[in-house]
């Protein structure tokens, strides 16, 4: 077995992430501050990104998802790591340096409620990074304002109306649009489809991945929806408390977890079959995810792990190679899949046919 840094991050990769950590200071006191602690939100995580892939970043809520997609971005600073964007560590640069790279990485926001500015149109609001980064001037902005609404399925004549006339997922077609503005390489897509309902979450997800192929553009795709990560990643990698705990190709993940905590996730799907819903049991993880304030000691997850040892309460799992780039960081990971019998392969592919037979029943109802 090795170490993930000669796993991933090789090079080659349009992103390579090096032990990235965020860690954000807690202060107590109005006029004389004193550090009381650190919130490790992100605490050390190494993966690589293939040009044109989609990496697909799971986890629930509080996990480091959002922060590890901005500390990429360096909308946070990140404490410690590296991150090697076409073989230029983007955590060294600043001032115009870190403006003119902002050009070829760009992010999608959450919620297109909040990331629009209510007082700016369309036009303006998707307009303003090519004047900053003075791609185009005078006419030619509104000539490239109108092809990217066009390219993200609004109408054209769109561009003089303000965000509030607009509905949720055009709204996101919108935050889309201005993303590619500048023509950027690698998308972060922090949950972008998390705030639509079902039917406008595929086409927005069906809308990327068009997008993606046209423009040949990389994606970092966050969610917490075990479906929409399948259906457009090629591989997922799963959070835990600041750490990643496994990843793998999508399809591999999904029908041969190896974490316990990768397991749980997958026993939570239900599954549309009721001789299978009648004889498994689900993974219930008993208490609650710990503070990152105070993370426990060893592996993060032996707290709630139901097959946990002594080894676990001690010692940090490496993020090792089980085989053909399927890592995780567990001891016990050869022998998790007979120890937690709920997601026996059988029952692993029902799952991964449950989550692409929804995809495809939303597919269909939009076209």
């Amino acid at each position: 077995m090795t170490t993930a840094p000669s796993g991933v991050g090789e090079s080659g990769n349009l992103i390579d992430v090096n032990g990235l950590e965020m860690h954000f200071p807690v202060n107590r006191g109005i006029i004389f501050q004193r550090r009381v602690g650190t919130v490790k939100a992100v605490d050390g995580i190494t993966f690589g990104i293939k040009k044109g892939e989609t990496l697909g970043l799971v986890g629930e809520s509080g996990c480091g998802k959002s922060t590890t997609g901005r500390a990429i971005l360096q909308l946070y600073r990140p404490t410690a790591g590296n991150v090697i964007f076409e073989g230029q560590d983007l955590t060294k640069l600043s001032g115009d340096a870190l403006r003119k790279m902002r050009r070829r990485v760009q992010m999608i926001f959450q919620d297109p409620y909040a990331s629009l500015n209510p007082r700016m149109t369309v036009g303006d609001i998707i307009g303003e990074p090519i004047r900053v980064h003075k791609l185009r001037e005078g006419k030619a902005v509104r000539e490239r304002v109108e092809e990217l609404l066009g390219l993200v399925g609004l109408n054209p004549a769109f561009a003089n109306r303000y965000p509030h006339e607009f509905s949720g997922g055009q709204r996101q077609r919108i935050g889309i649009a201005r993303a590619l503005a500048v023509e950027p390489q690698f998308v972060v897509c922090d949950e972008p489809v998390s705030a639509l309902d079902v039917s406008i979450q595929a086409q927005v997800v069906n809308l990327l991945e068009e997008l993606q192929q046209k423009l040949g553009l990389t994606y970092l795709f966050i969610a917490h929806d075990l479906s929409v990560v399948r259906h457009i990643s090629d591989r997922v990698a799963v959070m835990y408390l600041g750490k990643m705990v496994e990843l793998s190709e999508g399809s591999k993940l999904y029908s041969m977890p190896l974490h316990p905590y990768t397991q749980a996730l997958l026993s939570a799907v239900p599954i549309p079959d009721p001789k299978i819903e009648q004889h498994r049991r689900r993974i219930i993880l008993e208490g609650d995810v710990p503070s990152p304030l105070n993370p426990p000691s060893g592996c993060h997850f032996h707290t709630r792990c139901p097959i946990a040892i002594q080894q676990c309460k001690e010692e940090e799992p490496p993020f090792m190679d089980y085989g053909d780039g399927h890592f995780a960081a567990c001891w016990r990971a050869r022998e998790s899949a007979e120890l937690m019998p709920t997601v026996a392969q059988k029952q692993a592919d029902a799952v991964a046919a449950r989550i692409s037979a929804d995809i495809a029943k939303v597919k269909s109802v939009t076209h």
